[in-house]
Parts: structure tokens; C-alpha cells; sequence
């Protein structure tokens, strides 16, 4: 599914094109996604004017006085700014008419996606208890060393759990620990403060750079303008197994962590 470089490319896409725009009706051509789309977002939203376009974690937030919508991508969900007059097609679940003549579409042909609504002053249960957004100040090596003690499940695991930092998610979990060194199988718990330091400051360069490349482009994934996104091309262990390192020469191994395929160098991380 998309992760956290995707939905920022989608965010960074669509924000120019609808902040600050009226919406004039919202066209619900299903009662549901992944869940039950709130009655809300059609009856609350029209009229209202979109005020920004946030992300956190992997969701989308577009917010209104009335209040804001939230969007997840699911695994295929794709969302592009296009004129209001645009036929359907088949996979076309939602659309939100702006008074600019055009709309922003919400395209999801597996359905795992999601609508939901979060009144003023409010907090949907799915945004509660979240870490720390990983290109912010509030994520460093400490974040992960005090979230580490005494834990013996593995450190991808931690680094892909969303209470101690969101949106790492397998890809880019796998990169950070390969650029850091770091085995994807040690326990969290044993692996020094210093190490952390290093794998934090991994994470922020590695979703920095993923997100000025477009994201990585995996089965479904496009940008909003329908473009691929090219990080994939610089992957260094993700989706290569068998293949030679490219530092080392080492082929590299896919493991299963977590019930997730878990990519690394058995000589560059230890």
C-alpha cells in the first residue's frame, strides 16, 4: 500500500489545487470503502471552503470549519484533481466538487481505502495514541532508545510500530536498516543509543529523499498528475532478493518479520 513518502506526494499534489476552493457537493457513488463513509461528509462538508491539506500518518486530512475529512489510500486508492465534468468510471467512488470547475476524485479499485469524518475540536479514534511524525523534531535516536528498553520483539518491528513513530512502513523500515547497519532481526532492546541515534537520522534522510523522488512505485501506486513515483529505482534492499548488494556484493535474504517480507544484507548489517 501506499506509504508515508506516497501520501505526502499525494498531499503535496492535490493541496494547490483545493485549499482555499468552496466545495459545492459531495457525490457519493457508494454507501462505503474499507467502512461505512459518514453520512457527514456529504451533508457537512458542501459549502464549506478547504482550509488546508495536512497529512498524518498515512492519512490524509482535509479540513473544513465544519469540519474534516479524512482520507486513507488503502492499498490502490489514488486521489487526482480533475475537471467537474469528468465521466466515471467504474472504480470512481467519490467525488468533491470545488467551485473552481473542478474536483477532487477518489479512485479505489480494491476498496480498502477509507472516508471517515472527525468533527471541530475532535479526534477520530484512528489518529489517538500516534507516535511522532518522523521528519519532525519530536523524532530522534532517543525516541527509539526509550521505546526499545526491555522490549525483545525485533527492532524492524519497533520502528514499524505507529505508538513509537508513524508512517515507517516496510519499504522505507527496510532501507533505514540497511543504511544504518543495523539487522533487521536483533531484539530492540539490546541495540545502543548511539546505533538509534544513527537509524533515526537514516529514517528522516531516506522519507526525505523518497518523497522528493515521488515515492516508490509498487503494483498500483501514482501520483496525483498520474506519474509514477522513482524512488524505487535507488532501493538498496527492498524487493531484491537473491540479488547482489550493491555495496558488498552479498546476495541479499527475505525473511518474514511480523508477518511482513523483511529485506537485508547478512555481511553490511549486523
Amino acid at each position: 500500500m501506499p506509504e508515508l513518502p506516497e501520501v505526502e506526494t499525494t498531499r503535496r499534489g492535490i493541496a494547490p489545487h483545493i485549499v482555499g476552493r468552496k466545495v459545492d457537493r459531495v457525490v457519493l457513488r457508494r454507501a462505503d470503502l474499507r467502512w461505512p463513509i459518514p453520512t457527514a461528509v456529504a451533508a457537512l462538508l458542501p459549502g464549506q471552503r478547504i482550509d488546508a491539506v495536512e497529512r498524518r500518518a498515512k492519512y490524509l486530512l482535509i479540513q473544513s470549519q465544519a469540519g474534516t475529512a479524512i482520507v486513507h489510500l488503502g492499498m490502490t486508492g489514488v486521489l487526482r484533481v480533475l475537471p467537474d465534468d469528468t465521466p466515471p468510471n467504474k472504480h470512481d467512488h467519490v467525488d468533491i466538487v470545488l467551485d473552481s470547475g473542478d474536483m477532487l476524485r477518489f479512485t479505489d479499485p480494491r476498496r480498502f481505502g477509507s472516508l471517515l469524518w472527525q468533527g471541530p475540536f475532535e479526534t477520530h479514534e484512528l489518529l489517538k495514541n500516534l507516535g511522532p511524525e518522523p521528519l519532525t523534531d519530536d523524532f530522534d535516536g532517543d525516541t527509539l532508545w526509550n521505546a526499545s528498553r526491555s522490549r525483545s520483539a525485533a527492532v524492524k518491528t519497533l520502528l514499524m510500530d505507529n505508538a513509537v513513530v508513524v508512517g515507517v512502513g516496510n519499504i522505507y523500515a527496510s532501507e533505514a536498516l540497511f543504511a544504518a547497519k543495523i539487522d533487521p532481526r536483533r531484539k530492540a532492546g539490546t541495540i545502543s543509543r548511539a546505533r538509534y541515534a544513527r537509524l533515526a537520522t537514516e529514517v528522516k534522510r531516506i522519507l526525505a529523499h523518497a518523497i522528493e523522488r515521488g515515492g516508490t512505485t509498487l503494483r498500483d501506486f501514482l501520483a496525483p498528475d498520474g506519474a509514477p513515483g522513482y524512488f524505487f529505482q535507488e532501493l538498496f534492499v527492498y524487493g531484491r532478493e537473491g540479488e547482489p548488494c550493491k555495496v558488498c556484493g552479498t546476495g541479499i535474504r527475505n525473511i518474514t518479520l511480523g508477518q511482513r517480507s523483511t529485506f537485508y544484507c547478512p555481511r553490511c548489517q549486523s
